[in-house]
């Protein structure tokens, strides 16, 4: 039998998780607002500024405009697998952020790496299917890029957390707080830093590795064959990876924990990166991608994991 205590707590995680998630949304408007001003800087012009404020109540304006467009429906698509890959896609986006290590009565747990990986991994299925059900060729080679790479990049990703897994020596994202009260990791290991960084803007399918949306050869990838609601979505999934990945960075490579105010500050910063990165960048080539992958971020991050492997095997025998 589930005790009073143990149903109240449930209820305080699921409220506090659903807060998280209004919370996240919000953050997903606006990181598309500040895309859309620092490209519009970049670019020399202004970006949005007639809704609101300075353009302020843009994004707001965008979503009611997304999700009251007509709904098209391509007669040779699979429709259930058409309908559900963009729900899935921004469910695994919005779930992943259970794994932050809040100190607030938040959801949070010793296993939230391994959590992530899986979550991670689980986000290729909806873009895969969502270029299959289309039954448009474009769409289906955009998917096809887009498992590629990110498979290709996950290598490097679980290594890398690897790396700094066997230095923490758990599993919990809370250890890398602690770890890094004196010294920020990425002191110690910037070319891992760079790399994860890389290996970020490829797994979500951003400049200069947005060949998933090939507008010159594939008309805009994947998402070809999806209008109004359904394109809202996957681009809502996109930025909230942005928004994760970003978070992650910071707690991963510049010691902040979600409490403090330096947290927020960071994470805006490496937000920044990503679209200043998309204003500055062209498209790579696509047999180039590979082997940056294969043939160098590879070797580098499989060299770190084994000289971290000796550092802990030389401090556990020798202090």
């Amino acid at each position: 039998m589930i005790s009073v205590a143990n149903c109240f707590v449930m209820l305080v995680e699921l409220v506090n998780y659903l807060l998280l998630i209004i919370c996240v949304l919000v953050g997903v408007a606006f990181v598309t607002l500040l895309e859309r001003k620092i490209l519009g800087y970049i670019q020399i012009r202004k970006g949005p500024n007639k809704v609101g404020y300075l353009g302020v109540l843009q994004p707001f304006s965008d979503a009611i405009k997304l999700f009251t467009k007509e709904q098209t429906l391509p007669v040779m698509s699979n429709f259930l697998a058409y309908y559900m890959s963009p729900v899935i896609s921004l469910f695994l986006s919005l779930l992943v952020w259970v794994v932050m290590p809040y100190e607030t009565g938040m959801i949070s747990f010793n296993m939230s790496v391994l959590f992530f990986f899986c979550c991670l991994s689980l986000g290729v299925y909806s873009t895969m299917v969502a270029g299959w059900s289309s039954n448009c060729k474009y769409s289906l080679l955009g998917s096809l890029r887009a498992v590629a790479q990110t498979i290709s990049y996950e290598v490097s990703l679980a290594l890398i957390l690897l790396s700094f897994i066997i230095l923490v020596g758990g599993f919990s994202l809370d250890l890398f707080s602690k770890y890094q009260m004196n010294m920020w990791f990425i002191m110690i290991s910037i070319p891992l830093g760079l790399i994860w960084f890389a290996s970020c803007l490829a797994e979500t399918n951003r400049t200069p590795f947005d060949f998933a949306e090939g507008e010159s050869e594939l008309v805009s990838g994947f998402n070809t064959e999806y209008s109004s609601g359904g394109f809202a979505l996957i681009f809502m999934a996109e930025y909230a990876s942005i928004l994760f990945m970003s978070v992650l960075f910071v707690i991963i490579f510049l010691g902040s924990s979600p409490c403090s105010f330096s947290f927020y500050l960071k994470s805006v910063m490496v937000a920044f990166i990503f679209v200043w990165i998309r204003g500055t960048l062209p498209r790579l080539r696509y047999d180039k991608l590979m082997y940056l992958a294969w043939k160098s971020f590879l070797p580098v991050s499989i060299n770190y994991l084994v000289f971290f492997l000796g550092l802990k095997m030389f401090c556990f025998v020798y202090i």
